[in-house]
């Protein structure tokens, strides 16, 4: 299972990249690709969007199912990539390449309180 231990974790499966203009960039795991299998369709946030911690904001659909995205940090969407929503096959190839939103959080110290990678493995093998 491939785990980044640059990055930032969610209990519910998604990834954090904080990045060097405070923004932070947002995706899902490999453990969830690979739990969803073939995704494709991806619904994802519009600019502007004011997200609350928690609150679903995105959602990725594989043959299997249709998962709900959780914004990970309260704060503005800024970004969403458009290049995987018209490839959301992009997800399963490279799930840490292929991010889906990014967002401006509004308290950056938040960032902490997300799992880091061992913790998140320990999530991830249960």
């Amino acid at each position: 299972m491939n785990i980044p231990a640059d990055l930032k974790y969610t209990q519910s499966h998604e990834w954090i990249k904080q990045e060097a203009d405070g923004t932070v960039t947002i995706g899902i795991t490999d453990h969830a690709q690979e739990a969803l299998g073939d995704i494709v369709f991806l619904e994802l946030p519009e600019p502007g969007l004011m997200v609350k911690v928690g609150e679903e904001c995105a959602v990725v659909e594989s043959v299997k199912a249709a998962s709900d995205i959780y914004a990970p940090l309260a704060g503005e969407v800024v970004a969403r990539n458009e290049d995987a929503m018209g490839a959301p096959e992009s997800v399963n190839q490279d799930a840490y390449a292929a991010w889906l939103f990014r967002l401006k959080p509004a308290n950056p110290a938040d960032l902490s309180l997300l799992l880091d990678a061992a913790a998140y493995e320990k999530v991830a093998a249960e």
